[in-house]
């Protein structure tokens, strides 16, 4: 029997920054995962956005993390293809596997990795007892489940998960690249649907090394003919669903598969158990679209390991009351019904058909529009007027949007 304050089941993004962060703190961790090297997922590819990096800089890891991303530095917000504005950006573009790995290199002190898979785990109010496929037995305080969409231990606990919105939405990813130019002429940009009824919400494009990533969302179902069709002819696709996109990109092709992600919303029950705790993905998710998943990791993490561990190691026991407080933290709360919120907002907002939403899509677009409108005035660069395509702008090399 090896013994430990917090077992972390599941190396993904919630689980490594739990590590990296009870490590950081002197708290005696284990993070279980059966991959030594993360292997590749259609997942997270950018933090973005001074809420969601400040965030990340609560779990005390992020200026390290992010010296692996590319800052794409300005991005480009078109739509009906023209250029609405330039703003300033901190866009931090890096594929899942890499953000592990780089999340990774920070767990030291006193946390430890271990490959292996977790087969049973039994709770209770004092110590919890893990046994992982290789026959090794774990004693911990507090089990901290952090595999995301698994659902085996989580029902093994009796935690069962309720979906409140089936393929909620889909996403696809791919490399982007322009056909006949070296480069395209901005660093990053994000293009919003042309009309409600392709049901397409935007695609944002953003440097990822040299090359430029896309993640592009759709409010379909997961067999509609028009995700195959995305597959088997992605540029014959794309340009019928946004035509007008080629104003700002010129002629462009995809390289390499097309990943596919379908997304249910979902929350879990019966999860306020002694000696448990769930983070991330294991205890609720939320709709790619919005991009606010990651929001809610680095805040479950933070105030999991900043605030609640620490004052739960101070006393023996880790009955279901000391749980609760963490299921009840206002931060916590605040952020999962702002996610949860905004899913189901930004959906209508994108495909509504009532007068509501149609006014609703014009304020969003005259808003970018006068926001770019006021940072020409102001001196700042140029963007072309609505009635000039994006496509007079000169071309740049790789090299000068570094």
């Amino acid at each position: 029997m090896r013994y430990t304050d917090i077992a972390i089941i599941g190396g993904g993004l919630a689980g490594s920054t739990a590590a990296a962060m009870l490590g950081r703190a002197g708290i005696p961790s284990l993070l279980i995962d059966p991959h030594q090297v993360y292997p590749f997922d259609f997942r997270v590819e950018k933090i973005s956005g001074d809420l969601q990096l400040g965030r990340f800089a609560k779990t005390g890891i992020a200026d390290s993390v992010l010296r692996s991303a590319t800052l794409d530095g300005e991005n480009w917000i078109a739509r009906f293809g023209y250029l609405l504005d330039r703003q300033p950006s901190r866009q931090h573009g890096i594929m899942y596997d890499a953000l592990i790995g780089a999340i990774r290199n920070e767990i030291a002190g006193s946390a430890e990795f271990i490959c292996d898979k977790v087969v049973n785990v039994a709770t209770s109010s004092e110590r919890q007892k893990l046994v992982l496929a290789g026959g090794e037995e774990i004693s911990a305080r507090l089990v901290v489940l952090a595999n995301g969409l698994n659902v085996g231990l989580r029902r093994m606990l009796g935690i069962e998960r309720l979906i409140t919105s089936h393929c909620h939405s889909i996403s696809l990813g791919f490399d982007f690249l322009p056909v006949g130019r070296p480069a395209f002429p901005f660093a990053a940009m994000t293009y919003f649907s042309e009309r409600p009824s392709d049901r397409i919400p935007y695609i944002t494009l953003f440097p990822v090394e040299n090359r430029m990533r896309a993640n592009l969302f759709t409010y379909r179902q997961a067999d509609d003919p028009w995700v195959r069709a995305m597959r088997r002819n992605p540029v014959e696709t794309l340009n019928a669903a946004l035509p007008r996109l080629r104003r700002l990109t010129g002629e462009f092709d995809v390289a390499g598969d097309i990943k596919i992600r379908p997304a249910d919303i979902y929350v879990s029950t019966g999860y306020r158990q002694a000696g448990v705790a769930l983070v991330g993905d294991a205890f609720a998710s939320t709709c790619p679209v919005t991009g606010t998943g990651t929001d809610k990791v680095f805040t479950d993490v933070a105030q999991l390991c900043n605030v609640h561990i620490p004052a739960w190691l101070s006393t023996d026991g880790m009955g279901e009351e000391k749980i609760t407080a963490y299921y009840d933290d206002p931060v916590k709360t605040a952020c999962d019904a702002w996610s949860n919120a905004k899913a189901f907002n930004f959906r209508e907002v994108s495909i509504g058909s009532g007068p509501y939403w149609q006014a609703q899509r014009w304020a969003r677009f005259l808003g970018y529009l006068g926001r770019g409108t006021l940072r020409r005035l102001q001196g700042s660069p140029a963007a072309p007027s609505m009635t000039q395509p994006a496509t007079h702008f000169r071309q740049r090399p790789h090299a000068d949007r570094a």
